[in-house]
């Protein structure tokens, strides 16, 4: 399958055979390093990575996936240049395009990354905006299909704010490769109806069903409890009222007992808040694949760099 050339800005532009196709070569590559053996697909590539907000695994994951592969990563963050400020998101976009091979961004307006994308010339990737964080939910698909063989008609629970990045990307994500989808949330928090009647056309499509719904006992014969933060980034003057609202929707033991399943996972996209989103106990369990889902962030970003500007999987 060819990919190359490709922005990578939300999962909605991508079919279900081509994200299945990324997880296989994600799998692929997460085989070979796991042998030692890096590849130069991206060799001579030079990659430019934006970041207005600070991050963890994903500035790590583009740096390590692109050195592996044999590219140079420049981090660029806020303090680093004038992106839509003293100078044009554009004309950014115009100058870095004729000096790097791709570019990540990962910020607030999700605005920014179409503007960079409409202007670069380069593929372009997003490593989170305010509405879609696409490269978290490869690495979920990913922990997902090692974990349980396969993720078609898994069960997967999202509980916490139902329309924030995570919500609305694991909604697309989870609709279109056939996986069973409840967000779970107090009214006042649930997605856009926009969204939602969007992934219940994928739904349709991968034969798939969507719930939303504030009734905690939704989670029963989940395979999948997923949460996140309950006050996003550029969020916490609601956080009083946010924490308040959503103590009922708490993972902790009770919850996870209510899906009746012996076998069901806790995921979450890190960094977590323990005691407020997912209890400590819970966290901490054999239950909890979160560190598998935060290694495989590497390797899903490393195969969306490989298949949209290097020199493909084969070679």
């Amino acid at each position: 399958m060819n990919l190359f050339g490709r922005h990578f800005l939300t999962l909605k532009d991508f079919s279900r055979e081509e994200i299945a196709y990324l997880l296989d070569l994600s799998a692929k590559l997460k085989a070979d390093k796991k042998k030692g053996i890096n590849g130069d697909r991206l060799k001579g590539k030079n990659i430019a990575l934006l970041f207005e907000k600070p991050s963890t695994r994903t500035r790590c994951a583009f740096v390590v996936g692109a050195r592996d592969e044999g590219a140079f990563p420049e981090y660029l963050g806020k303090d680093d240049i004038q992106l839509g400020h003293k100078e044009s998101v554009a004309d950014t976009a115009r100058v870095l395009g004729r000096m790097f091979d791709g570019i990540e961004f990962r910020g607030f307006k999700h605005s920014t990354l179409e503007e960079l994308a409409k202007y670069a010339g380069v593929p372009v990737w997003n490593g989170l905006t305010d509405e879609y964080h696409p490269t978290q939910i490869l690495a979920d698909l990913l922990t997902m299909k090692e974990h349980f063989g396969k993720v078609e008609g898994l069960n997967f629970v999202y509980i916490g704010d139902g329309r924030n990045n995570m919500a609305n990307s694991l909604m697309i994500g989870m609709t279109k490769l056939g996986v069973n989808m409840t967000v779970l949330a107090p009214k006042t928090l649930w997605p856009l109806k926009e969204l939602v009647d969007l992934c219940e056309g994928y739904a349709k499509t991968s034969g798939a069903k969507l719930t939303i719904s504030e009734d905690i006992d939704a989670v029963k014969d989940a395979d999948v409890i997923y949460t996140d933060v309950w006050v996003s980034m550029g969020e916490e003057d609601k956080a009083k009222e946010r924490i308040e609202l959503l103590k009922p929707y708490q993972v902790n033991i009770d919850l996870m007992n209510k899906t009746g399943k012996e076998s069901t996972i806790f995921m979450h996209c890190l960094p977590a808040i323990k005691g407020y989103e997912v209890t400590e106990d819970v966290f901490e369990s054999a239950k909890s694949v979160v560190f598998d889902e935060a290694e495989n962030r590497m390797h899903t970003i490393k195969a969306v760099m490989v298949a949209t500007l290097g020199k493909g999987d084969d070679k």
